[in-house]
């Protein structure tokens, strides 16, 4: 029943114009950073283990999972799907 409802209620903004703009502008960052964890997660990696396969630090992929992190180049995500034994796809539609 929940469910329907919050569908039923994003579906009723995203006839707003200026929700629409803004629900667009998160959902692709939302959607990458739900996937790497899941991916991480599968492949049975910390953050920080995913984050020394980065060379990085174990904060970048907390700050990318967490959505603080929205501007990942291509070159950050190629990486990242390297490090999880993925590759990258990229399509515009």
């Amino acid at each position: 029943m929940k469910r329907r409802l919050f569908r039923d209620r994003l579906k009723k903004g995203l006839k707003n114009p200026g929700f629409k703009r803004a629900f667009e502008a998160e959902d692709l960052p939302a959607r990458l950073a739900l996937r790497i964890a899941e991916l991480r997660q599968k492949e049975g990696l910390s953050q920080a283990d995913l984050a020394k396969r980065l060379g990085a630090k174990q904060q970048l992929i907390a700050r990318i999972e967490s959505l603080d992190h929205t501007n990942m180049t291509l070159s950050t995500l190629q990486k990242i799907a390297w490090a999880l034994h993925r590759r990258l796809v990229v399509d515009l539609r």
